[in-house]
Formats: structure tokens, sequence, C-alpha cells
């Protein structure tokens, strides 16, 4: 049996490094490398337990046990010799020696459990950005070599780990934190405990290093130049991880348009606030400055109603995405009173996530919140409420790139990282077309619809509390 590795992918199965992310491009060849990673190492190191996962069981299938490279196509003469053995449904492929390679997917976080016990010596995951970071560390946690002999020309190269992905998905803000912000691609990095101890490295992929592709579909180049989109085309040719194609945003948003340098506001601007409650999750605090269209900074004009959120507070762990502070209704409280009173503005009440004023025990969450002096408005949140605030948030990104600015527009300071970072990259529910995936890491994007979507008296809330 003939196993075939273009250049890069062969970097990928004889690298150093234990933590690998291979890919960003399409078409660079990810899945092919994973199904050949699992044989050579099962072929070479008898009695080793390979777990490969995609998130969905038909994914799983159709990539990996379908077509002329699928597992049963690459290993049938081992099958008909009686060396390997295949079970189906689960899957799980049984060699001579011992190693046994199993297929699994896990498309809730629930479903880690299942894998609690585990003994991974080489873990395979296939689009890594369509798993949380949860899922992924606790798979990761459950890389040992426990009683195994790994042969010595591969000592220290186990347990492993390689992913395969391309740039989208709910998991695409961990990812790129974890493998490709602030590294240099191909650099191994040795990482601290509390970033799972391994050798680390981003192996990058694109369409040219799979020559395969030109030989076997070599119309594939024009399929993705007729995406329409410069940005995108670049994205999916070669692997850019600050653009996403088939994101909730991709056709609207501009950076160099929306997100713009702090100016001095006029006073006589509007000026409020939104929330989406967190605990083990982030909750994120927003404000807004709107503009009233007569009175402008120098130089600047904006019609009417257009939205600028000017700060943010983006309650998450450092360093570890879509994980919150699990801080108390009363502890954010008084963060946002303290921000707002070391501030030049003043700033009206705004609306919140209609889920803080659900009675428990005689008390809502909203409840604690005025008892430390802050108030917030219900959103408008009811059937269709998401459809709705997907479609008016990008009406307004949509707005900001008009020449000349007629309708209100939408614009992020350029301090309000957190915002920039997951607005651009949400993708919208394969189920629900016209919503967001509520999987993916929305909680500053929900505190943005709420502000776009709520009618309401400015300078005087439903509770009429005015600042």
């Amino acid at each position: 049996m003939e196993l075939d590795l273009h250049s890069v992918q062969g970097t990928a199965l004889t690298t150093k490094a234990t933590e690998i992310l291979y890919g960003g491009a399409s078409g660079g060849g990810k899945s092919h490398l994973l199904r050949v990673a699992a044989i050579s190492y099962c072929y070479a190191i008898p009695n080793l337990q390979v777990y490969l996962f995609r998130r969905l069981s038909d994914d799983l299938s159709k990539n990996h046990m379908e077509g002329v490279s699928g597992f049963p196509m690459l290993l049938a003469d081992w099958v008909i010799s009686g060396h390997v053995k295949i079970k189906y449904s689960p899957t799980a492929i049984t060699f001579w020696n011992g190693s046994k390679i199993f297929l699994n997917h896990c498309q809730y976080e629930k479903d880690v459990f299942k894998y609690q016990g585990a003994e991974i010596q080489l873990l395979l995951i296939d689009e890594l950005t369509h798993f949380s970071e949860t899922i992924y560390r606790f798979l990761r946690g459950r890389c040992r070599l426990g009683g195994i002999d790994i042969p010595e020309q591969f000592k220290g190269m186990f347990p492993r780990i390689i992913c395969g992905s391309n740039p989208g998905g709910i998991g695409h803000n961990f990812v790129k934190s974890t493998f490709i912000d602030n590294r240099q691609p191909l650099i191994i990095e040795s990482m601290c405990k509390k970033d799972g101890g391994m050798l680390r490295q981003f192996i990058p992929a694109k369409l040219a290093d799979n020559p395969t592709m030109a030989i076997n579909d070599p119309d594939y180049i024009d399929k993705l130049e007729g995406l329409g989109d410069p940005a995108l085309v670049k994205a999916m040719k070669d692997g850019d991880w600050n653009i996403v194609s088939g994101g909730a945003f991709d056709d609207v948003w501009k950076p160099d348009t929306h997100v713009i340098d702090r100016f001095e506001i006029p006073r006589q601007w509007y000026f409020d606030r939104s929330f989406d409650w967190g605990s083990s999750k982030p909750f994120s605090v927003l404000w807004f400055a709107e503009s009233d269209g007569e009175n402008m900074p120098e130089g600047m004009y904006f019609p009417k109603g257009t939205v600028f959120v000017i700060e943010e507070w983006y309650g998450c762990e450092d360093g570890e995405s879509d994980k919150g502070l699990y801080l108390s209704s009363p502890e954010i409280a008084e963060g946002v009173k303290s921000r707002e009173d070391d501030s030049e503005y003043i700033f009206d009440t705004g609306p919140a996530d209609s889920a803080i004023f659900a009675i428990t025990d005689g008390n809502s969450i909203a409840d604690r919140m005025e008892d430390e002096g802050l108030y917030w408005d219900p959103c408008s949140k009811g059937p269709g409420s998401r459809v709705t605030g997907l479609e008016t948030v990008r009406g307004y990104l949509k707005n900001s790139v008009n020449d000349p600015l007629e309708k209100e527009g939408l614009y992020i300071f350029s301090n309000c990282q957190y915002l920039i970072k997951n607005i651009p990259v949400l993708p919208r529910d394969k189920k629900k077309y016209d919503d967001i995936d509520t999987n993916a890491e929305d909680h500053d994007y929900d505190a943005l619809r709420y502000r776009l979507t709520t009618e309401r008296r400015k300078g005087l809330s439903t509770k009429g509390h005015y600042r």
C-alpha cells in the first residue's frame, strides 16, 4: 500500500511538535493527511490508540469512510489479507499489531464525557474550528501514553495531536488565538501547563501545496475565484484567518470603514449602553454614542441615528475564548458604575438581555443590579427577534459604506478589540440561515443587536431613571 503525501503534509507527519494545526486554505489536503497519519503511525507503533473526531457523525462518515481516498479503499489490500479489520457503527479499525483507529463525533459539549476514560495516544481532529474550546481542551486532556511502548524513533512525539481546519466556524476565535495570533508559522513553541504543556506548531497549507487537487480538479481554483469578494477569495486560497467565508457578516464587514479611531464626541449626542448577561460564559457591556445629525466633529458628517460603539467591557477569562469570569450581578453592576464614573460622558439606561428580568426566589438579576444603583430596560426579544436582529445589524453595516452617507450606520472605536475580533467571524446557523449560530461566541453581538433593535424614549428609561 502506498500512502503518498505532498511536502507540506509530510512536514506535519514528521515534525517533532506534539500539538499541530495544519491547514488554512480550502483544498490543502487536511482530511487525507489525517487518514494517512492514522494509518502510518498504527503500522509503525503496536497497540497505538488513535481517535479521529469530526463534530457531526454524518460528516465523519462522508469525509473518511467513503470515496477513493477513504479508509476502506486505502486499507482494502490489508483488509483482504486479514491484517486489518473494519467494524462499522461505531466505526473502529483494528490492525494486526493491536493498534486501533476509532472514528468519533462530539456534537455537544456534554458528549465529551463519553471519552472520559479514554487513553488517546494520537488525537486527530478534522475541522477544529467546528468545535468549541471546551471540547478541545477536554479531549487534549485525554491524551496520554498509558502503558504503551513507543519505539525509539518516535520518542518525544507522543502523545500527539494533529488538527486540520479552515478559518470560520464556532471555534474560529479560539483556534486563531491558540495557534495563529502572535506566533510564527512552522515555529515550534513549548507551552506552559495551563495551555496543555505540549509542543505547539502551526503548519499553513495553501491550495498550491496540494498539486493533486490541480490534477484531479483543475477548475477548483476558478470556483474559488467565483466567490466574487477578493477578501474571501484570498481567505480560501491562502488561508487568511482574518477573513472567513460563509460568515454572517463577511460580505458587509469592512474593517477599514467600520473600525475608526477615537475622536472627541459632541456632548449633544445621545449616550447609552447595553448588556448581555453571562457567568460561566462571558458577559458583554457596550457603551454607545448616537449622532444627532447636526452637531458634528470638525470635518465629519454622520446621518442622524448613526451609532458608534465607543467602549466595551467583555467579561471573559484572559487567554481562554468563550469562558466567563463568574462574577455576580452586583459585582458586574459595580464594574459598570465604576467605568461610567470615570467616563467624561453621561450614559442613559439601555437595553439588556431579557433573561436578567426573570424572577427566581422572588428576585431577579435586574433587581439585584438595581439594588446597586444600576438600571436596565428589557430588550426587544420575542418570536423572530434574532432574525430581525441579524438583518438590522447587517443593514447598519451596509449603510456605513455608502458614499455619500445617507442612512444611519454603525462604527466601532478601535479600542473595542473583542467586538472587532468577534463580529466578522460569526457563522450563520446551518439550520436557520437567517440567524447566528448560538454555539458561537456571540455575547457582544447580542449586546449590539439589543441596542440596535430596542425602541425606547431617549433620556428616560421605562423605569424612569435618568442620568
